[in-house]
């Protein structure tokens, strides 16, 4: 065997070990520059992610409703308000064009048992994650019944 062919072979072999490692997934979730997953669980009446922040650029949400009951949405806020206080109509819904505040995106009418994604480009700062659905047969807004969360993006 040829001993100088082999420390070429092993240098290009370890370089592309290397190479691989920086293109596979880590584990915050990143996958391999793509952006940032998020999991989200829509119950009633929580909002629960996964994480409370994420790097600014490309974030999925993969959001589910985990019900019991009832339809849920998520809506997507960027603003400096606490989420307790984003404007409310008189029956306890956010006003989604409220001054103070900005709706990036949204999933509308998820029912229960369903996971769907929404991709959205979000920049540093600071966002309030919520489900804005009023129920007139039960006079309830999710909203106001705690179905909100802050989130920070970094």
């Amino acid at each position: 065997m040829n001993v100088p062919f082999k420390r070429p072979v092993v240098a290009v072999l370890g370089a592309s070990l290397l190479l691989l490692a920086a293109c596979s997934p880590s584990a915050s979730g990143d996958a391999g520059g793509g952006g940032s997953t998020v999991d989200i669980t829509l119950q009633e009446f929580a909002v629960i992610a996964s994480e409370t922040s994420a790097p600014a650029g490309e974030i999925t949400f993969s959001v589910t409703n985990d019900g019991p009951d009832d339809v849920h949405e998520f809506v997507i806020v960027q603003t400096d308000l606490e989420p307790g206080d984003l404007p409310t109509d008189e029956h306890g819904t956010v006003d989604e064009s409220g001054e103070g505040m900005e709706v990036i995106d949204e999933i509308e009418d998820l029912p229960v048992g369903e996971t769907q994604e929404v991709t959205v480009e979000l920049e540093a700062g600071s966002y309030v994650l919520l489900c804005n659905i009023f129920d007139a047969t039960e006079d309830e807004a999710h909203y106001a019944e705690g179905m909100r969360s802050a989130f920070t993006v970094e």
